[in-house]
């Protein structure tokens, strides 16, 4: 492809949409980015407008192009990556979403979940598709929908109804609806798609009443799946996290990353392996190519980044979210006050949907900085107990964390994790670690890339933050995390 001299990576996340060029050196050429709409209707219940999802896409789409003067003949191919689990039913015929998008984030399907659980379906629904019973996952969020609209049930079995995540519903549109389709990474995110089998289960489907006409066909996550309305292959597919960790390059067994966005995501490599996790962790298809499929296990923070925005938002403490790393360094430690971030519940390795957030050790001492401290403290503490957790699940003692995502340019944030964890913390000098693994994807697919070995050498380290803090001072940190997250929890019951 002598003409090519871009890949296209769509990286569509919870709280915008991106466009970006990344050339053949692994550089990112040209980037636009739209933030898209957070609606709350009810407490608990979070959407996004599917319409809106597509249209900021497909405008930072155009916008890349123009502003790089690029042509559809320059793109060697397409890769996109998308927030997981997000959940779009539309009509089959016109692509008319029936309902707003059900973000990833929303709990409303948490009573569903307690009765499949109630019913004793939670060990079925995990060994088939190592996920928990919880409202994160697609499943319940489509019986959901397909509760409340006109003859929703009735329409899916007939046909005329499609599901997708984020993935499919993206395609669809760029293709003017002549592909459905979704990869293993996003189906196994549904609590519908059996990991050993690499399919949809139709004992899973029907617990659920979910009809099977309504699903996307499964390809690979690296393979020409599709052909866009300007005929770009679009061969590149991942869910958002797994795109990371093939953009961080950690592709062989007990490799770790960790994404600080909106919430924090935990991935380690497991190779061939399915890992049943008995720590309360996820086990998940990492990608697929050319019908072979890897794995990971995955442990998921629902809030961190979000917790700062909250500081900004909420309280007023700062002005700007890059205010916090100042004012938490003004004061020397969290001054014995600890942030529970559970604004929807914590996740793993806890899953309890019911916590809620908490601020401890209040004193008439207490300054603003000590609360900006102690929230990203807390954002730390929750994967330190999914290292923790990964640990025990797998058997390998974790070298190294590589991290990426917004809050991982906070350096005060990084140092803690790193002393926290007691293993040295990697940041990679390209930031856009999720767009990469997308555009990974999409370019060993078509050709762009000759092999594996040619993106792992330009995988470049920023900074490595080395552990310093003492045993002991790290000892009591983290008790008095657990009495805190012990509080947040009992709350709940």
């Amino acid at each position: 492809m002598p003409m090519s001299k871009y890949i296209l990576a769509l990286d569509q996340g919870t709280t915008s949409s991106r466009a970006l060029l990344i050339d053949r050196a692994g550089a990112i050429r040209a980037v636009a980015q739209q933030e898209i709409t957070q609606h709350f209707p009810q407490p608990g219940w979070v959407e996004h407008d599917p319409e809106e999802i597509w249209r900021t896409q497909r405008d930072t789409l155009a916008q890349v192009m123009r502003q790089s003067n690029c042509t559809a003949t320059e793109v060697a191919a397409i890769g996109i990556a998308n927030q997981r689990e997000t959940t779009i039913v539309w009509e089959r015929a016109n692509g008319a979403p029936l309902y707003n998008a059900i973000v990833w984030q929303d709990r409303r399907s948490a009573p569903l979940c307690e009765s499949l659980r109630e019913q004793g379906l939670e060990t079925l629904f995990t060994d088939r598709t190592g996920l928990l019973l919880d409202p994160y996952f697609s499943g319940t969020k489509i019986r959901w929908i397909l509760d409340h609209i006109p003859n929703g049930q009735q329409r899916a079995g007939a046909g005329e109804l499609c599901f997708g995540t984020v993935d499919s519903w993206l395609i669809w549109r760029l293709t003017q609806g002549r592909r459905h389709v979704t990869d293993s990474s996003n189906a196994s995110r549904t609590l519908l798609f059996n990991l050993r089998t690499g399919a949809w289960d139709d004992e899973l489907l029907g617990h659920l009443r979910i009809p099977r006409a309504m699903l996307p066909d499964v390809v690979d996550s690296s393979g020409e799946a599709a052909r866009s309305d300007r005929d770009i292959a679009i061969a590149g597919i991942a869910g958002d996290q797994q795109a990371a960790l093939f953009g961080q390059r950690c592709i062989k067994p007990g490799m770790v990353k960790n994404t600080y966005g909106t919430g924090c995501f935990m991935l380690m490599h497991t190779g061939d392996e399915i890992v049943c996790s008995r720590q309360r962790l996820l086990s998940t298809a990492a990608w697929s190519r050319s019908g072979h499929r890897e794995f990971a296990l995955e442990g998921s923070v629902f809030i961190a980044g979000a917790v700062v925005q909250w500081l900004r938002d909420g309280l007023g403490l700062i002005r700007q979210a890059s205010d916090v790393e100042a004012l938490a360094a003004s004061v020397p430690d969290n001054g014995g006050v600890y942030v529970v971030p559970a604004f929807t519940g914590l996740g793993a390795p806890h899953w309890d949907p019911h916590a809620k957030g908490m601020i401890t050790g209040l004193t008439r001492g207490t300054s603003a900085a000590h609360i900006a401290r102690a929230t990203l403290e807390g954002i730390a503490y929750q994967n330190a107990d999914l290292v923790s957790a990964m640990e025990k699940d797998s058997g390998i003692a974790v070298r190294e964390l590589r991290v990426d995502g917004g809050a991982a340019r906070n350096n005060l944030l990084m140092q803690f994790q790193a002393d926290i964890l007691r293993i040295p913390v990697v940041r990679p000098r390209v930031w856009e670690s999720t767009a990469l693994g997308a555009a990974y994807h999409a370019g060993l697919a078509v050709g762009f890339w000759r092999d594996a070995a040619q993106i792992d050498a330009q995988w470049l380290k920023d900074r490595v933050f080395e552990p310093e803090m003492s045993a002991d001072r790290r000892g009591a940190l983290l008790s008095g995390w657990r009495q805190a997250v012990t509080q947040a929890t009992a709350k709940s019951n």
